[in-house]
């Protein structure tokens, strides 16, 4: 993973842990949201973007742009979406708001939700004394959602490889 990718992670997770903080909106979250355009971020990947795909055939298909002055590479269309490549692979896709994953989790989510339609997830502890968040990975086979959240809710999502999913959260770096 190139050590700008592992710097922009570092600064998603501390930007998601403050804007996490502080007291939380009154009311509850309303089921239906995000309104507008809503896509699937599922253990394959998104809609014509796959994990495992490489850099040269995502660039040759038109949908990696690395000619942007970004911290990395960016997918057409998909600006709240970094991906992150090993070795030339796309290994993760670290997601915003509105993407939602088949069962529904979205930033904002409640983490009881994650609790209730991924029964056989793992909490992982952010360090003491970090401002990082805390995660819940749901794996299946060698792909994985983990969730960061503030104990309440659901801030970001990344998907992919479980292996480079749960290195991301031991290691509390970003996709640049």
């Amino acid at each position: 993973m190139k050590l700008r990718q592992f710097a922009f992670i570092a600064t998603l997770l501390t930007a998601a842990s403050i804007a996490g903080s502080g007291v939380p909106p009154t009311g509850s979250i309303p089921n239906g949201r995000p309104a507008g355009n809503v896509e699937i971020i599922d253990l394959n990947g998104l809609r014509n973007i796959e994990f495992g795909a490489t850099e040269d055939e995502l660039t040759r298909r038109g949908i990696l742009r690395t000619s942007l002055d970004a911290c990395g590479p960016m997918l057409a269309g998909h600006d709240m979406v970094s991906p992150v490549f090993v070795e030339d692979k796309l290994v993760l896709l670290w997601v915003g708001d509105p993407m939602r994953t088949p069962e529904g989790i979205t930033a904002g989510s409640p983490v009881d939700e994650v609790w209730d339609r991924y029964p056989e997830v793992s909490r992982l502890r952010a360090p003491q004394g970090t401002r990082r968040l805390d995660g819940l990975l749901a794996r299946s086979g060698d792909r994985a959602y983990l969730f960061l959240h503030d104990g309440r809710t659901v801030r970001k999502t990344i998907a992919g490889y479980a292996d480079w999913a749960r290195r991301l959260f031991d290691e509390g770096v970003g996709p640049c």
